[in-house]
């Protein structure tokens, strides 16, 4: 496992230096968002709904939004100057029975490992948690946002569940609660007795996850019944993205007021225009074919850069003449 946070614990003086991990993972089975025809993968951008131009990650800032439509904007400068004390400190508030919080109240787990010489206070304060049957209210932040959270003891290490806020959980306010319903005593035995029935000792290894169980053995089978595909090429090296680029790039430089080069011009055009460039690639072979007929006609054209070697020293009009008895060398042919 890979730390996540450094600090430590103040226990009224000591201070224990812990490092903080994550105590719980997914086992989900994660899917990517594809293009159904071709399995290329679909990616999002941020762009700005105001002018619509695709906003880097650096030049994005938080915003908020007050009752009367107007906007506040903070910087990462403006959530450096907010106090937060407990920053690299989990602080121990009081020390509570576990029965008294509502499980309601847990958010997410870590556990705590004592961090270079630390172990002693570390053993210390969980022998003492645990000689005591009580858990601790602390309060700790972790990136950038205070929490409470409870510290207690599991298979001797300290465990860290943050808490929510009080006003951050809901009142169920449903019409039912203020409805009179009456329950019979016989029902109610029977209810009992059906809790006792099923009643036993909690071991979550004999539950299973059914659904990721028949989802595992679903890619299994289109696995080996060979129902699967090369993962195609990115975007970012595909002839679609160029001519995106190329599009981009375009527009920019229209808009900067000046001209696209012609190459770049007439790239985009052979790009959107497949036909285009077919038709040129057909007569290809052919002008090659005629060529080749009529290369015994032009046998005697073979002498010619000789006299040109010969003429060097004449005027410059007589290589010319060869050229003349090029055509009556195709009439005879």
């Amino acid at each position: 496992m890979r730390s996540i946070w450094r600090g430590a614990v103040s226990f009224g003086l000591v201070s224990i230096a812990v490092k903080l991990y994550s105590a719980t993972e997914d086992h989900d089975i994660r899917f990517h968002q594809v293009h159904k025809t071709d399995g290329g993968r679909v990616k999002y951008q941020r762009v700005c709904s105001v002018d619509g131009e695709t906003v880097e990650f650096n030049d994005i800032a938080k915003g908020y939004e007050l009752p009367d439509g107007q906007l506040v904007v903070l910087t990462d400068e403006d959530f450096d100057e907010l106090p937060l004390v407990t920053t690299r400190e989990i602080e121990v508030l009081q020390f509570v029975d576990q029965a008294q919080i509502d499980p309601i109240h847990f958010e997410k787990t870590y556990y705590l490992e004592p961090d270079g010489v630390a172990t002693r206070p570390y053993v210390l304060l969980r022998t003492a948690l645990e000689n005591a049957g009580q858990v601790a209210i602390t309060k700790i932040a972790i990136r950038q946002r205070e929490s409470l959270a409870a510290l207690r003891v599991l298979d001797g290490v300290l465990v860290l569940h943050t808490m929510r806020w009080p006003d951050e959980i809901r009142r169920p306010g449903f019409a039912f609660l203020d409805d009179e319903v009456t329950v019979r005593p016989q029902e109610l035995a029977m209810a009992e007795s059906l809790i006792s029935t099923m009643a036993g000792d909690f071991d979550p290894t004999a539950f299973t996850d059914d659904y990721r169980a028949a989802m595992q053995a679903l890619l299994e089978a289109k696995q080996t019944g060979g129902e699967v595909q090369a993962a195609p090429e990115t975007a970012d090296t595909g002839g679609g993205a160029v001519v995106d680029l190329m599009s981009a790039l375009r527009r920019s430089v229209e808009r900067a007021g000046g001209t696209a080069p012609k190459a770049a011009a007439d790239e985009a055009a052979d790009d959107s225009d497949d036909d285009a460039t077919a038709k040129p690639a057909k007569r290809a072979p052919a002008k090659k074919a005629a060529a080749k007929k009529a290369a015994p006609a032009k046998a005697p054209a073979k002498r010619a850069p000789a006299k040109k070697a010969a003429a060097a020293t004449g005027p410059a009009e007589e290589p010319a003449k060869p050229a003349k008895r090029a055509p009556r060398a195709r009439k005879t042919a």
